[in-house]
């Protein structure tokens, strides 16, 4: 399938996400509660969503990449695939003012209100840049850590994606990601259909494949957190059940 007609399925998708208000977003629930409820259950505290503004949890992502990405103040950190900024604002409160946060995000949408939050909020640590993570719009050897939260698997090329994240980084400088991963390939149907590829399904990889991508763009010291979130799809006309997993990867870009 061309790459294009994934990323305007992904972007339509998100772009949808980010125009909901909380409001409208769903029907005889407290969508607030809900969405909080399911960003506590991939791993994020009370505590943590205590100190962000509510309006950024969308209840989106597959675990909490932050939570192991050893932030220090001062740091500088990329967020890929930022949406409305909850790996981002996290990020900010623990770099602190003398740090800085960089989220991008494909979706002008996300951009825009990610933006529209952190005015409202006060935060001046934190921008917001539309583009692509397989093109990042960021400088070489300019950030310490790299976060991205169920994104990558979005992405038609995930090559792509690790080698710019590795470009990025400072010698020394850390990935910590959480992906959803399979148990075994998806079959070309599965590959085909946009709307499963936009639902975090038909582009993800087997799990081995996945760190292998990483090794093969040059990092180093790979760790793999259980996963925090399971469940099965139907793949094709034989029925075949494939399991999706959320796996957190840290790794380590080579040098002082």
């Amino acid at each position: 399938m061309e790459n294009e007609r994934i990323k305007d399925a992904v972007r339509a998708r998100y772009s949808s996400v980010a125009e909901q208000s909380r409001e409208s977003c769903c029907s005889g629930c407290d969508c607030g509660t809900s969405l909080l409820s399911r960003t506590r259950d991939i791993g994020y505290s009370g505590d943590e969503l205590g100190c962000i503004p509510e309006e950024a949890v969308l209840g989106l992502g597959c675990g909490n990449p932050t939570a192991v990405a050893e932030m220090k103040a001062g740091d500088t950190v990329l967020d890929l695939g930022s949406g409305a900024g909850l790996d981002a604002f996290l990020a900010a409160g623990r770099v602190g003012p003398e740090g800085k946060v960089i989220g991008v995000d494909m979706t002008r949408e996300m951009i825009d209100k990610a933006n529209a939050i952190a005015r409202s909020n006060g935060y001046e640590n934190v921008e917001f840049r539309l583009g692509e993570i397989e093109k990042l719009p960021v400088d070489d050897c300019s950030v310490d850590i790299v976060v991205s939260n169920c994104v990558i698997n979005l992405a038609p090329d995930k090559d792509k994606v690790f080698r710019e994240a590795y470009r990025v980084l400072r010698p020394g400088g850390k990935l910590s990601v959480s992906d959803m991963v399979t148990d075994r390939g998806v079959s070309k149907e599965m590959r085909d259909n946009l709307d499963a590829w936009a639902g975090c399904v038909s582009g993800a990889l087997e799990q081995q494949d996945y760190l292998d991508k990483i090794r093969e763009a040059g990092f180093v010291d790979l760790q793999v957190s259980p996963a925090t979130r399971e469940f099965y799809v139907g793949d094709g006309d034989d029925e075949q059940t494939v399991k999706l997993s959320s796996i957190t990867v840290r790794a380590r870009k080579d040098g002082q």
